[in-house]
């Protein structure tokens, strides 16, 4: 027959709710750096894309004249972006066009500001992901905290 130490017991069950205690503290500090730092990535991206004085072109689907300074902005100038490059070059892409073709570099001028946008874009992406996961830390070490204060 197995007897159980009761003193090992009893001193373990402690220690392991000070672990997840622990963990949960943990937790919320670096859930709280990454929710604040995803707050402040978004902020320092809307304000750099506003600081370009960038304005959707008025014959865009979405946003027309607006500043530049939001994800669905960019996005929204991006695609018009996009159609102005198509209908300069007769529908063809910048790889389509030939060498000696003059309107290969607005093509070419036009993909890169694309770029840029869409960059832009996944930035914001990005952050908000960063500030949801954050946000995800310090709730799941609340509770943590919360479990081995009731144990």
């Amino acid at each position: 027959m197995t007897t159980m130490n009761t003193t090992t017991a009893s001193t373990t069950a402690p220690r392991t709710l000070r672990g997840v205690a622990v963990v949960g503290l943990l937790l919320i500090i670096f859930g709280a750096i990454m929710a604040v730092a995803g707050v402040a990535t978004w902020v320092a991206v809307a304000n750099e894309l506003g600081a370009e004085k960038i304005t959707v072109s008025q014959d865009a689907t979405r946003f027309a004249g607006q500043t530049v300074d939001t994800p669905w902005e960019a996005y929204s100038e991006a695609e018009t972006i996009q159609k102005h490059a198509m209908e300069t070059s007769g529908g063809k892409t910048y790889a389509e066009l030939d060498k000696a073709d003059p309107k290969r570099q607005t093509v070419m001028t036009a993909s890169f500001l694309r770029a840029s946008l869409f960059t832009s874009v996944v930035s914001f992406g990005v952050a908000l992901m960063a500030t949801a996961i954050g946000v995800g830390f310090v709730l799941a070490g609340w509770a943590l905290r919360r479990v081995a204060r009731q144990a």
